[in-house]
């Protein structure tokens, strides 16, 4: 059922080269294989015409003052078993009882109601699109991505309630970690560290689901649960690793997501994890409802039930498959599955009682969300029709301010940038990606976006000669970076892999759904290499998705700045990051290696064996938490609050930041830890903590951080929890895992 999608482009200039003399006026604003489950119909919108007004309830379940749980019972008391059946499925309605409850949508990075996907079916929707996942993570900025997913959210709730479209559990945040670089999929992912992976993803439900202490605005579904993390072979091939790793690494940014960020939702993934199908694994309960406290949605991915049968193989039939879903906990099957649960009942593989079992979880989501409430009791039930959320000031500034905040800068030779427009009047901006903005699969259509190209044009004076080449054909690239004061090389991925066959990609170096990346070369960067011979003032910017082994780039180029794709604001913060007018402070989110000979095989899952900044002991191109700034901050003064912890207990560790530099800026301050006592192997360093921190020009910030001795614990298998042990523990605060500023040991005591 997988469909072929059409691809969007945004147009940069029509010719293959222009060259433009610029006037006043130009810088106006222009006004998972999840999809294999097809959507069904959307409440109807509400009638705008009449007030809401109180009702009494009929039925029990419609009484919001009774507990949760008693309505449930009331409702399951009053359904057929056939209804029971159709509430398996990705919308629990039940039209007989008055009960319309809410279909799943996809927003990663924004809600999706458009392309390039076509998730909005037969009538799209615009909504604000904010840089993909991996940029969010670039960030190191929770508080702004939880204020990206309040935005989406919001946008979820007017298309909802105005339209009737849409629906409110969100199929977001990606919690699984990007372990290695050739994952198709990296780009959905916050990064490769758990604890910063893990924060982004508390941040991005807690902004989906609301402060209201009764009500959520939209439910975050979690994806996908676990170790979903290669495309090629996914839908049979197992994901090894030991229970240390499974609770450390591989689980911790799901559990950080339930546990402090309160999500009731989450989705299986398509692999096996040490032999077992996760769609029908006893973690899905032993792991996640018991020691965790999720009591929500738990569903399968698109096609999953399916593919236990066809490419698992673990079950006879379907029906045997439905059935072990069911008893492992799953409540929502993204896939036909009707007539294998009709089967399943008659053969006695799953009873009633089972079913009643699950679809609780179904209702309880459904209630958190008001959805079974007079909606004049619910805050988010009533947008205002007339404005359309993605139009408003607010909604594009933070979009302009997600983008700004994702950059990095990678390197900077002589301070080439920030660059002055007042004296570089003649400009070539080149490559294949400045004339465009590109969505990912998850993306949707957003109201307006800005090319790398147009945001430029927009920042240049009047009378500034602006050339443009999308490559080098008859050697225009060349000429007209010999013809300008600098040049702007755009390169990198294609998000959907510029081929709408699914699964399938133009370039070895791309990745998508479905396949895994091929290659870590940039195959662009033949053209830096002839750009940056014919105009040594050359600035490298990489759009991508994943990283890349640009070691001749990194040599060569003088400046070089990252981002990824789908930002809608995208070619305004780069402008506003060559021009000065915001300062870079990105960090990466993975270890960029030297080349494909660094990473050991793909289906290895231990990463013990060499993967992320953790285990790497090779020298990296890039480093985990790298990115440079147009200022200067120098570390001193590490201190604790005290020098030696209890088990149960914690300290307040105290860095002073300066501001050394001529401009103002913020610094990403990194805590990592290094065990130096322990009787487990553990990593070469871990990440604890960060702050993404805007200091002043010549100002010092103390920037404090809290450790608990719980949070540096190990996963014990004989108790089947994390132990403190008494050990002496470096701590390590720098600019990066490889820019280590301050150090200072203390003890962990009994």
């Amino acid at each position: 059922m997988r469909r072929d999608r059409p691809r969007r482009r945004v147009a940069g200039p029509a010719a293959a080269v222009a060259v433009l003399v610029l006037s006043a006026g130009c810088g106006a604003r222009p006004a998972g294989s999840e999809p294999m489950c097809p959507p069904t119909s959307p409440a109807a919108a509400p009638d705008r015409a009449k007030a809401p007004q109180a009702r009494p309830a009929a039925w029990p379940f419609q009484d919001p003052d009774r507990p949760a749980e008693e309505r449930i019972d009331d409702l399951l008391s009053r359904m057929t078993l056939e209804e029971k059946i159709e509430c398996l499925g990705t919308r629990p309605d039940v039209p007989r009882l008055g009960v319309k409850t809410s279909d799943h949508v996809e927003g990663l990075h924004g809600l999706a109601q458009g392309l390039p996907g076509a998730w909005g079916g037969d009538e799209p929707s615009p909504t604000t699109m904010f840089p993909q996942s991996k940029g969010l993570g670039e960030t190191w900025d929770p508080d702004l991505v939880r204020r990206a997913a309040e935005v989406e959210a919001i946008e979820a709730r007017w298309i909802f309630h105005v339209r009737g479209r849409g629906g409110l559990v969100v199929r977001a945040p990606n919690a699984d970690l990007a372990r290695d670089p050739r994952w198709g999929r990296s780009e959905e992912s916050f990064g490769e560290d758990p604890v910063h992976a893990g924060a982004m993803a508390v941040a991005f439900t807690r902004g989906l689901q609301g402060d209201d202490p009764r009500y959520w605005r939209a439910a975050s579904l979690l994806k996908h649960f676990l170790a979903n993390t290669n495309e090629d072979g996914r839908d049979h091939t197992s994901s090894d690793f030991d229970d240390r790793l499974f609770h450390e690494y591989y689980a911790a940014a799901f559990r950080a997501a339930i546990e402090q960020g309160g999500a009731r939702a989450y989705m299986a993934a398509y692999n096996a994890h040490n032999g077992t199908p996760c769609a029908t694994h006893p973690m899905l309960e032993e792991i996640t409802v018991k020691l965790w406290g999720q009591d929500g949605i738990r569903c399968t991915d698109g096609g999953a039930l399916g593919l236990l049968f066809t490419a698992h193989k673990k079950y006879p039939s379907l029906a045997a498959a439905a059935a072990a879903s069911i008893k492992a906990g799953i409540s929502q099957f993204l896939d036909v599955y009707r007539e294998p649960v009709h089967q399943a009942l008659a053969q006695s593989l799953v009873t009633e009682a089972e079913i009643d079992r699950v679809l609780r979880q179904n209702f309880r989501v459904m209630i958190r969300l008001g959805l079974l409430d007079p909606q004049e009791r619910v805050p988010y039930a009533h947008p205002d029709p007339d404005k359309e959320p993605w139009e408003s000031d607010a909604h594009k500034a933070l979009a302009l301010r997600a983008m700004r905040e994702s950059i990095v800068l990678l390197k900077n030779d002589k301070a080439l940038l920030p660059l002055d427009p007042q004296k570089q009047t003649r400009v070539a901006v080149i490559g294949p990606r400045a004339g465009e903005v590109l969505m990912d699969y998850y993306s949707g259509t957003p109201p307006y976006s800005v090319a790398p190209f147009e945001g430029i044009k927009r920042r240049m004076p009047d009378g500034a000669t602006l050339a443009f080449a999308r490559d080098d054909q008859g050697g225009l690239a060349v000429k007209a970076a010999k013809a300008s004061d600098v040049a702007i090389v755009v390169v990198g991925n294609h998000p959907t892999g510029d081929v709408a066959t699914w699964a399938t990609v133009a370039l070895p170096s791309y990745g998508r759904e479905g396949v895994d990346r091929k290659s870590l070369t940039l195959e662009d960067e033949e053209l830096v290499r002839k750009v940056v011979s014919a105009n040594p003032r050359t600035v490298v910017v990489l759009l991508a998705s994943f990283p890349y082994a640009i070691g001749w780039t990194m040599e060569h180029a003088p400046a070089v700045l990252k981002a990824t794709h789908a930002g809608q604001e995208l070619g305004n913060a780069l402008a506003d990051v060559i021009f000065g007018d915001f300062d870079p402070a990105g960090r990466l989110v993975e270890t960029w290696p030297r080349s494909m000979a660094d990473l050991p095989p793909m289906l290895d899952y231990d990463i013990r064996h060499g993967r992320t900044y953790q285990y790497f002991k090779g020298a990296a191109l890039l480093p985990f938490g790298f990115g440079l700034s147009y200022t200067s901050f120098a570390y001193t003064a590490l201190r604790t609050s005290r020098d030696a912890m209890p088990k149960d207990g914690s300290i307040t560790v105290t860095v002073d930041v300066k501001n050394t530099g001529a401009r103002d800026g913020d610094e990403v301050v990194q805590l990592y830890v290094k065990h130096l006592g322990s009787k487990v192997a553990r990593p070469l360093q871990a990440l604890e903590g960060f702050r993404r921190v805007a200091i002043g020009k010549g100002q010092t910030a103390s920037v404090d951080f809290e450790v608990r001795a719980a949070d540096l614990g190990y996963w014990d298998d004989a108790s089947k929890a994390f132990v403190a042990e008494a050990e002496p523990v470096e701590l390590r605060v720098g600019r990066s895992s490889a820019v280590i500023e301050l150090t200072k040991t203390v003890r962990v005591t009994e």
